[in-house]
């Protein structure tokens, strides 16, 4: 059954600082128990308001519809000046017991939108919520053998992942950070190996990569982070490595030089129909 894609409040109930550039925001709100799913790497929307606004201004309950297309021509229409900011994210953690979700914020310099909001954050505050839906669930590749591959903004998802692994699984991290003061602990019951990847050191995730050990057969690969890497680790894995297109899932977070509130390039386009059609 698909599910309509719901249009909610969260509220915030409290603001953990992970690592100096990483901040935990737990959230509150009517919606959530009937929104969150039992499985990894649930991506959603948060919508933060404009300069003058306490509360976002969002589309209504009437917009929502299973292809998401709806709410967005809603959102749209919406007033430039009052239209919220609108950033991607994925769900850190939920709670059935407390009903409160935790999303992970990457804190970007003086930043966008997303990492101002997240700053100034403190509880009470509200934040708006699309998503998330089944009806965008992409299954992890079957694999003995898992390869996880990312930037900083990867890391929540990572962490789900890494906690759905079963006893007896292996998973490989290959995680480019800041620094090592970013580096984070992952909860799980596979046999993992992490290799951190510092910035200030000039290290490169796709060299990383490409010394990482993986089983002749029966690996499969999970990428995000930066489009331009993503693109350079899979065409790695698929063209160099062998592991079959559908080993890899792959997923480009953020741009280069560009914001979600930017148009999508050619590029973009192409990516989006080649993860459509499975590649």
């Amino acid at each position: 059954m698909v599910r309509t894609l719901a249009v909610s409040y969260v509220r915030v109930a409290d603001v953990e600082r992970i690592t100096p550039r990483m901040l935990r925001i737990t959230f509150s709100g009517d919606a959530l128990a009937s929104l969150m799913e039992d499985r990894p790497d649930q991506q959603m929307k948060l919508c933060f308001p404009r300069p003058g606004q306490r509360v976002p201004r969002l589309p209504g309950p009437d917009a929502e519809d299973a292809y998401g297309m709806r709410w967005y021509e809603a959102y749209l229409a919406i007033p430039e000046p009052e239209r919220p900011f609108m950033r991607s994210f994925t769900v850190r953690s939920y709670d059935p017991g407390s009903g409160l979700m935790a999303v992970d914020f990457v804190l970007h310099g003086e930043g966008g939108p997303a990492t101002r909001w997240a700053r100034a954050a403190g509880p009470g505050d509200v934040a708006g919520m699309v998503g998330p839906s089944s009806a965008y669930a992409r299954p992890l590749p079957g694999a003995g053998h898992l390869l996880l591959a990312g930037d900083a903004s990867a890391l929540p998802a990572m962490g789900t992942i890494l906690a759905s692994l079963p006893a007896g699984a292996r998973a490989t991290v290959c995680a480019e950070v800041a620094d090592a003061a970013e580096e984070q602990r992952f909860d799980t019951a596979a046999e993992l190996t992490v290799r951190w990847v510092h910035r200030d050191a000039g290290a490169s995730l796709l060299d990383a990569v490409r010394s990482a050990a993986l089983p002749g057969e029966g690996a499969a690969a999970w990428l995000a982070g930066e489009a331009g890497t993503v693109r350079a680790l899979r065409r790695h894995l698929v063209e160099e490595r062998g592991l079959p297109r559908s080993a890899v899932e792959f997923s480009g977070y953020w741009r280069r030089a560009l914001t979600q509130d930017d148009a999508p390039t050619e590029e973009d386009l192409a990516w989006a129909r080649e993860r459509t059609a499975g590649a």
